[in-house]
């Protein structure tokens, strides 16, 4: 029986560990406002925004343009490769 008592006691000790986690703090509803003042909030967040130069763009645009150049040559490299793989273990063409 002592040892019943004590699986009991440790029984309680997990359980006790195991409970729900507190819900988080509610937040508060978002006070409504009307268009006016919805675009003038938008065009203050939009003044805070660092906007990349004229410089930065083209630069990553042309990154973007090459990255698509290499990747595409890659996958069509890739792509006669396994056609070929492909020709010579079914022998179809031969």
């Amino acid at each position: 029986m002592a040892s019943n008592e004590a699986t009991k006691k440790m029984d309680l000790g997990r359980n006790a560990s195991r409970s729900t986690p507190p819900a988080p703090p509610a937040r508060p509803a978002p006070k409504r406002v009307g268009p006016f003042e919805f675009l003038q909030q938008v065009r203050d967040e939009g003044r805070k925004v660092t906007w990349p130069t004229r410089k930065e763009t083209l630069v990553t645009t042309l990154m973007v343009f090459v990255m698509v150049v290499v990747a595409s040559v890659f996958f069509t490299v890739v792509d006669q490769v396994l056609r070929y793989a492909v020709t010579l273990v079914l022998g179809i063409g031969a």
